[in-house]
This record gives structure tokens, sequence and C-alpha cells, in this order.
């Protein structure tokens, strides 16, 4: 493991987040083989440096990488100020101090990819990389091919032009439309922003798979470990993560029970799948 800035270490070590863990070190409360360190660009390597806070010897984290099936009505986040359920909830038996990449919105159900590795998670995030994150969505109306073509080529929110997407049709019916959406941005509730803006409000949005990772096989609430094959793919195609290993297992693991998000119903949402 090469050297890395003292606080990005605290932080991977679960000690506390990295704004936190830069006081930590300038109140002179860490020790990197004996001395004293206070500036903030100090580096070590936890492979090979002995590295305290307060007199306790610090271990980092060893990196986590998990794909989780996100219900509907549960918020994207570690913590949420107004007491709903979270997707650290669902995930409460991993100890390492993970986070989301991305977000899916309150009402959207599907693939959700978390990590305790902020450089795997700049790597997806970053626009230059073009990411693909594709959706199932059911859309109210019966667009046309021209209308459909309009997302394709992006549609204009509040002044600034979405990125051409692919748009497929699955089938009509009922004066509803199921379609597959394939984005390789991420605007702020993009797909339900250009449903309005085109007269096809959306009815339910599921996102099947993210960076070509999909929650298949998956309840809602439930996760598993990426495969040693998957974070390949990732390297090969995004150049993170900067080492792939084979984690401790890749089978599905029940989420934890959590209570219902303040004024919802309690309900079991359901699987997302392709219509049929």
């Amino acid at each position: 493991m090469s050297a890395e800035r003292i606080q990005k270490v605290l932080a991977r070590a679960g000690l506390a987040s990295r704004r936190a863990s830069e006081t930590i070190l300038q109140e002179g409360r860490v020790r990197i083989n004996g001395r004293v360190v206070t500036e903030l660009g100090s580096r070590a390597d936890p492979s090979k440096d002995k590295i305290e806070v307060d007199g306790r010897r610090i271990m980092a984290e060893p990196f986590v990488y998990l794909v989780l099936h996100k219900p509907r009505l549960v918020v994207s986040t570690v913590h949420d100020p107004e007491g709903r359920a979270t997707v650290r909830q669902l995930v409460a038996g991993v100890p390492e101090r993970i986070h989301p990449i991305g977000r899916l919105d309150f009402h959207t159900s599907g693939t959700l990819l978390l990590t305790n590795d902020g450089e795997f998670t700049q790597g997806l995030l970053h626009p230059r990389c073009e990411v693909p994150k594709v959706y199932v969505v059911k859309v109210q109306g019966c667009p046309t091919d021209a209308e459909l073509e309009q997302w394709r080529r992006g549609v204009q929110l509040e002044g600034e032009k979405t990125a051409p997407c692919r748009v497929r049709r699955i089938r009509d019916e009922d004066r509803k439309t199921w379609l597959e959406v394939t984005l390789t941005e991420g605007k702020n509730q993009q797909i339900r922003r250009m449903g309005d803006a085109t007269g096809f409000p959306v009815m339910r949005l599921a996102r099947l798979s993210f960076a070509g990772v999909t929650s298949e096989g998956l309840r809602p609430g439930s996760w598993r470990m990426l495969t040693a094959d998957e974070l390949r793919q990732l390297k090969e195609t995004y150049g993170v993560p900067r080492r792939v290993y084979s984690q401790k297992s890749s089978a599905a693991v029940p989420s934890a029970k959590i209570q219902a998000s303040k004024g919802t119903r309690k309900r079991s949402p359901s699987r997302t799948s392709r219509p049929r």
C-alpha cells in the first residue's frame, strides 16, 4: 500500500470523517512512528508505519465493495435528519465505514453500489467516465417515436440540455408506456424531470444496473459483495479499484430490519425486474 494523507487513513479506519480527522491531526493527537505530526499534508503507509491517535494504534479498514437492491421509500444516505430509513441501516452488518456511490431518490428502487474506497467512488462518478446507468421506466401516456427521439437527443431542464441517452420502448399498455433508459450523466432526478418536461410523467422508476453491475437475484433490501470478476471488469473499463481481490463472500445477504419511514405505509416494495 502506498503512502496516503493521514486524514484519509483515519477516515478509512472508521475513526472519524475526513474533515474531523483534519481537526484531530491539527490538535497534535496523531503520532507516526512515535513522532507527533500536525501538518495536513503529512502522509503515511498504514501497512508499514505505526500510526497512533491518543496513544491507540490505528489500522486502516480493508476496502469493501457491495451492491444493494435499494427499496422504495428509503433514502440513499448514511444518516437522515428527518428520521427516514437509510441504505446504511439496510447493510448494518457491514462494519466498515461505507457510503453509497451516487444516489437513488426516495421513490426509486434498484441497483446501488456502496464502498469505503473514496478513489473508487470518485472514479465511477466523474463525468468524464460516462458510466452507464440503466433504468426501467413506466410513464403516463404513449410517446411517439419522434417524442422519444427528443429524450435521446437531450431535454432542456432549467436552461440546461441533458446529455444524449439511449431509450428503448419495451411495451405500451392502457395509455401507459414502459421504457428502458440508459443515462451516462447523473443530474438530480433526471428521468423524472425529463418526463415532466415532455408531458410524460414518470409513474415508476427502477435502476437495473450501474456501470454494468446489477442487483439481479436480490430481493429489495438485500445486498451482496461484488465478485472479483466484476471488480476486474470495472478496473479494465474505468481504472478503479486500484487493486482487485476476492472479497469475503458474494452471496446475497438479507436486509437488516428497519422501521418504515415516517408518513409512509409499512409495506414490502415489489422486486425490481424488467416488465414482461
